[in-house]
């Protein structure tokens, strides 16, 4: 099963005396606006719409119909899920920040290097080989988290809270798509 949905904010809930962050998001109904077939298409596919938003799920197409729409019914407490998502654009960053450098020493003759990259070539190509970490654009990149529990399902609002942290900013666009056959770990039970 899988539905979009869009970020709204982190929080925290409640769960046997201890406190969870989680991040809700927003899963309004689904709709099954395209169906592709491998007579048709070459393919098989299923294209979900949120709003104006549009993603295609490779996957088989017998269980679909036009229209069918999607609710976050369809998850429980304790799934296990996995979320992609657009991650926070960051801007241009340097190296110590976008890749973890640890900078230049502090002394011999060193001033204002305390950030640089040091040494980028070598004697041999006489150029800069590709995949050098350099500075850049640091962010907007499309990240897939595993495994990540659902803490709380509300399906008056169309809420889902999922344990921990989901990328992108408020209001990203977020995929969804449970696990098959996964469900968490029961909570360990306190000895007495």
């Amino acid at each position: 099963m899988f539905i979009l949905g869009k970020k709204v904010k982190m929080s925290q809930i409640w769960q046997n005396d201890k406190v969870i962050p989680v991040t809700v998001i927003q899963a309004a109904p689904n709709k099954v606006s395209l169906i592709r077939t491998k007579e048709k298409n070459g393919y098989e596919a299923v294209q979900l719409q949120l709003g104006k938003h549009k993603r295609e799920f490779k996957l088989p197409t017998s269980n679909f119909q036009l229209p069918t729409n999607f609710d976050v019914s369809a998850f429980a407490e304790g799934d296990q899920v996995k979320v992609s998502g657009i991650s926070k654009g960051r801007g241009f960053q340097g190296v110590v920040k976008r890749h973890g450098f640890g900078g230049g020493p502090k002394t011999h003759g060193q001033k204002n290097r305390f950030r640089a990259p040091g040494s980028i070539g070598s004697t041999a190509f006489q150029r800069v080989v590709p995949g050098r970490r350099m500075a850049g654009h640091m962010g907007e990149d499309r990240v897939t988290l595993k495994n990540l529990e659902v803490a709380k399902v509300d399906l008056e609002n169309n809420l889902l809270m999922l344990k921990g942290a989901v990328p992108g900013s408020r209001g990203t666009l977020i995929e969804i798509s449970k696990i098959k056959g996964r469900k968490s770990n029961p909570p360990l039970k306190p000895i007495t």
